[in-house]
């Protein structure tokens, strides 16, 4: 009985590293909002990192986990209207599986999602989309996002 994978959450990562300005937090922020339809998190240094001036405590990025039906909502406007709309797309690779069913996917820039408009972009942004499933193994997990309409890469 309920044999089926399903989507357990999504959570969508956008880190923007340490900087001067505060405006590229908050565009961060304000993009990854319109994206995913919630407030996203504040994430913040866990340790100091010397070569990279970081205190600990410092605001580097934001995320956001999204369950449910809001999950699938968001997987179903990533497959059929972001992914479709890169330049030269071919397929998501089917090696960016982590051997327990969850699948990671980067993306270089926010611009792919409809959503955002080119004059709210303080800066060009890239994001972390990792899909966390109940799958056992890479093959249930790559069925089920298949039929979500994940398009795979034929290497």
């Amino acid at each position: 009985m309920m044999q089926a994978p399903r989507v357990e959450k999504v959570v969508v990562n956008m880190g923007v590293g340490k900087h001067d300005d505060p405006k590229i937090l908050e565009g961060a922020v304000k993009n990854l909002g319109q994206i995913v339809g919630q407030r996203p998190v504040v994430t913040r240094a866990k340790s100091a990192i010397s070569d990279f001036k970081i205190r600990q405590g410092d605001a580097i990025g934001c995320m956001v986990t999204l369950r449910g039906p809001r999950a699938y909502e968001f997987l179903d406007r990533f497959f059929n209207v972001a992914l479709p709309g890169i330049r030269d797309f071919r397929g998501v690779s089917p090696d960016s599986f982590d051997g327990r069913g969850n699948f990671s996917i980067g993306l270089s820039e926010q611009m792919v999602f409809p959503e955002v408009s080119y004059d709210d972009v303080v800066r060009s942004q890239g994001m972390d989309i990792t899909i966390v499933t109940t799958a056992r193994t890479d093959q249930e997990a790559r069925t089920l996002l298949a039929a979500l309409g994940c398009a795979f890469r034929k290497d």
